[in-house]
């Protein structure tokens, strides 16, 4: 059948507003939800039941307590008498993706993390941290002095700000660098996991890439994921070293998206620079090894390397981060950057 020219005109006209309006109906099916949470966990847990389901493409709005449920705001308090183990890092969550599936891979991009107070709370504890002695490691020295510090925050200026009365600077000031140290899905094989360690469903990672602006990207072991968050930090440095960064509660914005059939051994981070993965364990150089073995096994699968030349670059371009060395497993955040990064296959 031969159509003539108004007629072609018409058919066009019609396929065009068919397509538009397919395209307005996917993009008003990825909805936005407001969270409010009122209830926390302090396990990863494929047992607790989802607060919220989202579906891929869906946006989340919500915001974390800090790692002491926003209990300590003065340096008279002891953290020791308010916050008893394992009820620390409060997570909201946990949420449901739906068609998240084992052997799957969720995404979830970190579109807002923001501290909600002008004000972070620091500890140090007798028994917790990588310079004292721990139930891990046992040492013939004195227990950490307890000391709560209070870091005001400028949000003008992005800076944290602290008083140091005892020491001849008398006054710090550091740049900010909000992140979540905690965030991840439920792990495998029915395990209830404290909030307090990381492995391979992500969980207390406590690295500062897991910021505003990067995609994070964890293994699916259970149905919907179950994906929770929470643990903000105002800034930290590397390895966590008291135990503590600038513990703070945030406003978090995410988008969440499903990768089908795409299975992955430790979480995986990208931003505009890097593509990283996060391994935890213990000792420290397993996590190291565990985090370049996965980064290279991601090079080859994905960009095409063949798997010694990954080795030979890596190890010549490569970056490595700590994450934190005080948690009962230990984070290694392994960095590659992008601008060696070939077109995908």
């Amino acid at each position: 059948m031969k159509l003539s020219g108004v007629t072609k005109k018409r058919y066009f006209i019609i396929l065009s507003l068919a397509i538009i309006i397919c395209s307005a109906g996917t993009l008003f099916a990825q909805n936005t939800h407001h969270f409010k949470p009122t209830k926390y966990y302090f396990t990863y847990d494929a047992k607790h039941e989802p607060v919220l389901k989202l579906k891929p493409g869906d946006t989340l709005i919500t915001s974390t307590l800090d790692a002491f449920g926003n209990s300590i705001s003065s340096s008279d308090q002891k953290a020791s008498e308010i916050v008893h183990l394992p009820k620390v890092n409060h997570q909201t969550g946990p949420f449901f993706v739906e068609g998240a599936e084992p052997g799957d891979t969720l995404a979830i991009h970190l579109l807002k993390v923001r501290p909600n107070r002008d004000y972070a709370v620091s500890t140090h504890l007798p028994h917790f941290g990588v310079l004292t002695g721990e139930s891990y490691t046992a040492m013939l020295t004195d227990p950490l002095p307890e000391k709560t510090y209070i870091w005001k925050l400028d949000f003008n200026r992005d800076v944290g700000i602290l008083d140091f009365p005892e020491s001849k600077i008398g006054k710090v000031e550091i740049p900010l660098q909000p992140f979540l140290g905690t965030v991840g899905v439920a792990p495998n094989f029915g395990e209830a996991v404290i909030s307090l360690t990381p492995a391979e469903h992500g969980g207390n990672m406590d690295c500062v890439e897991t910021k505003e602006g990067t995609t994070l990207y964890f293994p699916v072991f259970v149905e919907g994921a179950l994906f929770m968050l929470g643990d903000g930090h105002a800034a930290q440095g590397d390895g966590e070293i008291c135990g503590t960064g600038l513990e703070c509660s945030m406003d978090v914005t995410v988008k969440v998206d499903v990768i089908k059939g795409k299975a992955i051994n430790w979480p995986r981070f990208e931003d505009d620079d890097y593509i990283m993965v996060a391994s935890s364990t213990r000792p420290v150089i397993d996590a190291f090894r565990s985090a370049h073995v996965e980064l290279i096994n991601w090079l080859v699968q994905d960009y095409g390397y063949d798997r010694w030349d990954a080795l030979q670059l890596v190890s010549q371009v490569g970056r490595a981060r700590i994450g934190n060395v005080v948690d009962p497993k230990y984070t290694v955040v392994a960095k590659f950057p992008k601008k060696y990064l070939p077109t995908r296959k």
